[in-house]
């Protein structure tokens, strides 16, 4: 476990060197409780899949003072033996006709409908939230599906598409570049800033995705 400065306002926890499945979990519990204990110091919290952001308030205190008000509650949080919580369910409809997916199959010498079997047959746990709000980290993926970043990335990606990448899956909520290998499409909206929460994912949370045909998707309100 490492504290380390990260500019003039912000300290990264650094708790583990290697994710697993109960991480993310604790490390959702860790913010709550600190968010709990040291709230009025802080700016944001910002978890990750083995690290824990904290941007505090500069006016109110410093890394070194806050690293000193972290201490009893890191040491309270190492002697935890299991997580607080399983994580909320989440099952979300996909429909698999993705622009890459016979690609990924081909890649993976699997057959597309074999790719999606293994997709949809995994739970996955949301480690991290970021890149683009409401952008759900999903792990692990299973070995089978597992490949690199596209060699050129795509300068759009549609709303709503999945993706896989190494051993994460993630649905785009809002149009952006990436360079993730696109599978298929959610219908749902992952990301709507007048909603409460904006994001229904949580990290912690688990996720599950269910094979939708096309006119289920266009009935969701989906648009190809």
């Amino acid at each position: 476990m490492r504290l380390e400065p990260v500019g003039a306002e912000a300290l990264l926890l650094v708790l583990a060197e290697q994710p697993d499945a109960d991480l993310p979990l604790r490390i959702a519990a860790l913010a709550d409780r600190i968010h709990l204990e040291l709230g009025p110091l802080l700016v944001d919290l910002v978890p990750g899949w083995t690290s824990l952001l904290l941007h505090y308030d500069l006016l109110r205190t410093d890394h070194l003072q806050l690293g000193k008000r972290l201490l009893p509650l890191l040491e309270d949080w190492c002697a935890e033996a299991q997580p607080p919580r399983s994580g909320r369910l989440h099952e979300i409809p996909v429909w698999y006709a993705g622009a890459d997916l016979a690609e990924v199959a081909r890649a993976c010498a699997l057959s597309e409908a074999e790719v999606i079997a293994l997709h949809s047959g995994t739970e996955y746990r949301v480690g991290a939230i970021g890149f683009a709000p409401g952008f759900a980290y999903l792990g692990e993926l299973d070995t089978r599906l597992v490949l690199p970043r596209r060699r050129t990335p795509r300068t759009r990606v549609p709303a709503g598409s999945l993706a896989i990448v190494e051993r994460q899956t993630a649905v785009y909520p809002q149009a952006s570049p990436g360079g993730w290998h696109l599978i298929g499409r959610c219908p749902r909206r992952l990301f709507d800033a007048h909603a409460k929460p904006p994001c229904p994912l949580a990290v912690g949370d688990r996720v599950r995705f269910l094979a939708i045909d096309e006119a289920a998707f266009r009935a969701e309100g989906g648009v190809p």
